[in-house]
C-alpha cells in the first residue's frame, strides 16, 4: 500500500498544543558511593536531552530525527510524564505541567495525551484480552461507568483501526505485529485524547505493514484532529508523515523546518549527511557523502558545537562556541558555518 502525500497544515490551528521550551534531562549514571569515595572518581551525568525548544500547532505532526542514543525517546517520554524535566517547561494548551502536583489536577491533562510505544509485543499485557487491554483507560479516567456502554466503545474503536469488534475476546499473542500495533492504536484512543506521541511506531514492523500502519495514523489524525509528535529515524517515514521536522543531534535540535523545505533545501551540515545516507533508488548518480565518525558520549559531549569532530566545514569558532538555533527563512538552523555563509545553499 503506497503513503500518501504529505498533508498540508494550513487548514490546521495556529495556536499551540504543545509547547516545549528549553528542555532538559540528565541521568546520573555514576558508580556507587563508597566505590567512588575508595576510587577519587567524580560523578558521572549523561544528558539525554541539553536544552529543547519547539512547538506544535494543532492538528500538526512535528517529527523529531537522528541517529540513535541523540535524546529522541527521552523526549517521547519528558513529554507524557515518564520522566520528569531537569530544567524546563511542558506546556499543554497553555497548562504549565509542572504545576499540576496531584494525581486529581494532572488527570484531565494527561486524558488528553497518550502514547503509541515502538514494540507491540511488549507494550501490549499478554495475559489481558484484548477488550480489557483497550477498555483500561476509560475505566481508569472514569469516562464510561456501564459495562455494555464500554463494549460497544471497545467495539467502535476496533472497527476504527481496522480490527472485527470480536476480536476483543482474544489475546495478543493470537495477533501479528501489524494487528497488536493496531490494538496499541485503538488503546491510545480510548481515552478521547487530542495529542499522541508515536514512539517509532512502524519501526518493530515489516515494511509491507508500515504503510498501512502509517496511513491509518494518517487517517485518523485528518478525521479526529488529532496532534502527532513523531519519533523516528526513518527520513522516509516522517517525510510523509511531518509537517515539521525537527534534527536532533546529542540531546539537542540542531535543525528545525517544513518537512519539503528540510529535505528540499537541507542547511546543517549533519542533515545534510543524513540526506545523503538516504539509498539512491533512483540511480541519479549524484555524489555521496556518508555520515562520518561516530556520535560523542553525552557524558562528556565536546566543547563548543557537539558535531565540530565530524563536520567538514567546523572552524576555531565551532570548537568553542555552541550555536544556537537561528532563523534563516522558513526554518531554524543551529550552525555556524551557516550563519557565517560558509556553506554553499
Amino acid at each position: 500500500m503506497p503513503l500518501d502525500a504529505p498533508h498540508s497544515s494550513s487548514a490546521a490551528t495556529t495556536r499551540p498544543l504543545l509547547e516545549v521550551d528549553d528542555l532538559a534531562r540528565d541521568f546520573d549514571v555514576s558508580k556507587p558511593l563508597l566505590f567512588r569515595l575508595l576510587q577519587g572518581e567524580k560523578k558521572r551525568i549523561l544528558k539525554a536531552v541539553a536544552g529543547v525548544s519547539f512547538a506544535i500547532p494543532k492538528g500538526t505532526t512535528l517529527s523529531l530525527v537522528g541517529e540513535s542514543g541523540c535524546g529522541k525517546t527521552t523526549v517521547a517520554r519528558l513529554v507524557v510524564g515518564l520522566y520528569a524535566p531537569t530544567r524546563g517547561s511542558i506546556r499543554i494548551d497553555g497548562t504549565d505541567m509542572a504545576t499540576l502536583t496531584s494525581r486529581a489536577a494532572q488527570a484531565p491533562v494527561r486524558r488528553r495525551m497518550q502514547m503509541i510505544f515502538q514494540d507491540p509485543y511488549a507494550s501490549l499485557n499478554p495475559r489481558w484480552r484484548v477488550g480489557d487491554i483497550i477498555a483500561e483507560p476509560i475505566r481508569a479516567f472514569g469516562l464510561l461507568n456501564d459495562a455494555r456502554a464500554i463494549a460497544d466503545r471497545v467495539g467502535e474503536l476496533l472497527t476504527q483501526v481496522g480490527l472485527s469488534p470480536k476480536d476483543r475476546t482474544k489475546f495478543p499473542h493470537e495477533f501479528s505485529g501489524g494487528q497488536r500495533q493496531r490494538i496499541s492504536i485503538a488503546r491510545a484512543l480510548s481515552s478521547n485524547p487530542e495529542f499522541l506521541v508515536c514512539d517509532e511506531p512502524t519501526s518493530a514492523l515489516d515494511v509491507s505493514v508500515q504503510a498501512q500502519i502509517l496511513n491509518l495514523m494518517k487517517d485518523l489524525q485528518q478525521r479526529l484532529g488529532l496532534t502527532y509528535l513523531f519519533i523516528s529515524h526513518n527520513l522516509a517515514v516522517v517525510r510523509h508523515m511531518s509537517d515539521r521536522i525537527g534534527v536532533m543531534y546529542l540531546g539537542k535540535i540542531v535543525e528545525l523546518a517544513p518537512g519539503e523545505t528540510l529535505f528540499a533545501t537541507p542547511k546543517h551540515p549533519y542533515t545534510r549527511l543524513l540526506l545523503e545516507a538516504i539509498p539512491d533508488l533512483d540511480m541519479t548518480g549524484r555524489a555521496r557523502t556518508p555520515v562520518g565518525g561516530e556520535v560523542p558520549s553525552p557524558i562528556s559531549p565536546p566543547s563548543g558545537c557537539a558535531f565540530h569532530p565530524r563536520c567538514p566545514f567546523a572552524n576555531d569558532r565551532c570548537k568553542a562556541e555552541a550555536p544556537k538555533l537561528v532563523t534563516r527563512g522558513p526554518a531554524q538552523v543551529a550552525c555556524h558555518a551557516v550563519e557565517e555563509g560558509r556553506i554553499a545553499a
